[in-house]
């Protein structure tokens, strides 16, 4: 399958520009656009979580994201927390899973990814907070958990050097599994994030788990705070999704979610 016949099985688009989304079906513009940046995010796996089918949910996923590479790579894919079930002992058999993809992936520390700093480094080979620099193109992963499961705001003082450093940047993307607006019954309300993230004039936008039932977009102060479905539990939507997220040139960014045999809520930024 090429690319446009890949757009072309879209059946929903959102255009949304300047804080406002719009429904589009015509995705023709994109067929011949390159993107700067392509990649998958999936959130809420829950491996090893009792009485749900977390192998085979996890397996279709990656099955599904790996056939989709194989037609338009991707350049990496974030698993954005809750990537385990309550138990890090299953850490390094979905590490060992995720090493055999054909493409670069981050992972983010969620609620029920129950692991101290020191446990989550060594399970993962990768730290709690980092940064990724493509192009002129900052990715910052960030926790908003520990080891009791505690849901908290992440760290403002790592994200505030950091914002500094990249304000030249063209742009930035966050991934933070909890929500730190309290949109929803499972996020949190953190008024200090909110504070200083609407004065970085590079965010593009924001990404989170957690919240299984949601696969939409939300708005405050012109950033976009992106949501993914998720791929396991027991709970959320109808579907077990991912996301898709195509970054072009001029700013554009062209979103949609996979069930993942159909693409939905599709949304152009």
């Amino acid at each position: 399958m090429n690319r446009r016949k890949f757009l072309q099985g879209i059946s929903t688009a959102i255009i949304v520009l300047n804080s406002k989304s719009v429904f589009a079906t015509d995705l023709s513009a994109f067929e011949t656009k390159k993107p700067v940046l392509r990649f998958a995010i999936a959130s809420d796996i829950h491996f090893g979580q009792p009485k749900t089918a977390y192998q085979e949910m996890l397996d279709t996923a990656l099955s599904h994201i790996k056939s989709v590479h194989g037609q338009d790579p991707f350049e990496f894919c974030v698993f954005n927390g809750d990537l385990v079930h309550d138990d890090i002992s299953h850490i390094p058999t979905l590490k060992s899973t995720f090493d055999q993809l054909p493409f670069r992936y981050f992972v983010t520390q969620g609620n029920h990814d129950m692991a101290t700093k020191e446990e989550w480094e060594t399970g993962w080979q990768s730290p709690l907070n980092f940064e990724h620099v493509i192009g002129n193109n900052v990715l910052l992963f960030a926790t908003t958990s520990n080891k009791q499961g505690k849901y908290l705001p992440p760290d403002l003082d790592w994200l505030s050097k950091k914002f500094e450093e990249h304000k030249n940047a063209k742009h930035i993307l966050l991934f933070i599994h909890i929500p730190p607006i309290k949109w929803t019954t499972n996020g949190i309300d953190s008024p200090a994030f909110q504070e200083l993230i609407k004065k970085q004039k590079n965010v593009k936008a924001v990404f989170h788990g957690h919240e299984h039932d949601q696969d939409g977009i939300k708005w405050k102060d012109n950033i976009p705070y992106i949501f993914d479905s998720h791929v396991g539990g027991n709970w959320g939507t109808a579907y077990r999704g991912y996301r898709i997220v195509e970054l072009y040139k001029n700013g554009t960014m062209l979103t949609y979610i996979m069930n993942p045999t159909e693409k939905i809520n599709v949304a152009e930024i």
